[in-house]
């Protein structure tokens, strides 16, 4: 069904093509998606996964379309990224397809109608599934505050949240990957470890926290921030977030345009760096591979360098829905 759909999608602007897509899902009955029959639970970070792989954040900012997308028997949900306060993120256009290379181009900015709205929408929708909630900082606030971002988004969402990522690798907001430098993400992390364990305390229940990386570090930088990481407190990491890199796709319509790069040519250095990070990490904290992940060959290489959980997101723009299934 998908082979017909998609040639209809992409005769509309990117941005509104998501938009009719995610809408259409609320109105699609369940049956008509292919049935997910999982044979192998995954245990990790203290929550049972029915199955490896996931949506990554993106695709629903806000917790508009949670009903619509658990439909697609993800085994997790990641929503967002999600600020403090409502944004309108980067002038249009903003998202750009490269057909020939089944790539996407972004520089949406953190679009999102701010904390507030996403928790309301959750606590409103009719999903019990694993549900990970993406969080960063305002644009305009300062870097030296940007910890204050966190915080408070991590407070907001903590009660509905299966576990929490923080995104500090998007390449679309001014500086933030300056917190992935030493200084900066070990005062964070310590910050957002103890809050997380007071609200632990609070709630009576643990949340994970997960981090999310850039692929356009140098090996040597992933193995400091894994460091980092791996004495933090952090159960997770996520490799990676889209690229700068136009390697792969030079010379193509729309390849100039500036944003981060996902999809299939973001494969083999986002899986590159699932494996530096492993070899300091091991088994002590769960990895989740994500970046172009397209069929079950790129699946596996993701799993073989250390992931234990797959997130997907241009290869379901491509591929539809049936990508979830092939997967597993």
């Amino acid at each position: 069904m998908y082979a017909l759909i998609r040639p209809i999608l992409f005769l509309f602007d990117p941005e509104q093509a998501h938009y009719l897509g995610l809408k259409t899902l609320n109105y699609i009955p369940r049956f008509i998606f292919p049935k997910i029959t999982p044979t192998k639970t995954i245990s990790v970070m203290g929550l049972i996964f029915p199955h490896a792989v996931g949506l990554a954040a993106g695709l629903d900012k806000n917790g508009d379309y949670l009903e619509g997308l658990s439909k697609l028997g993800f085994a997790f949900i990641e929503l967002g990224t999600v600020t403090p306060r409502p944004q309108i993120g980067n002038p249009k256009p903003r998202l750009f397809r490269i057909p020939q290379a089944q790539a996407i181009i972004n520089r949406m900015g953190f679009n999102n109608k701010g904390v507030d709205a996403l928790v309301n929408n959750v606590k409103n929708a009719n999903y019990d599934g694993i549900l990970g909630i993406n969080i960063g900082k305002n644009k305009d606030t300062p870097l030296d505050q940007a910890n204050e971002d966190y915080l408070y988004c991590l407070k907001k969402v903590y009660e509905c949240a299966s576990y929490i990522t923080i995104n500090i690798s998007s390449p679309n907001t001014p500086d933030l990957r300056l917190l992935q430098q030493s200084n900066y993400l070990k005062s964070l992390l310590n910050q957002m470890v103890d809050e997380r364990n007071r609200l632990a305390d609070q709630f009576s229940r643990h949340v994970p926290l997960v981090v999310k990386f850039s692929p356009d570090e140098s090996d040597e930088s992933l193995k400091q921030m894994a460091d980092i990481v791996l004495h933090s407190g952090v159960e997770g990491i996520i490799a990676t977030n889209t690229t700068n890199s136009r390697a792969g796709v030079e010379h193509l319509a729309n390849s100039n345009e500036q944003g981060g790069l996902s999809g299939l040519p973001l494969c083999d250095r986002a899986t590159a760096c699932l494996r530096v990070v492993k070899e300091v990490v091991g088994d002590s904290v769960t990895l989740i591979g994500v970046g172009g992940i397209h069929d079950r060959e790129s699946a596996q290489q993701k799993l073989q360098a250390g992931a234990s959980l797959l997130q997907v997101y241009s290869g379901l723009i491509y591929k539809g829905p049936g990508l979830i299934k092939s997967l597993l």
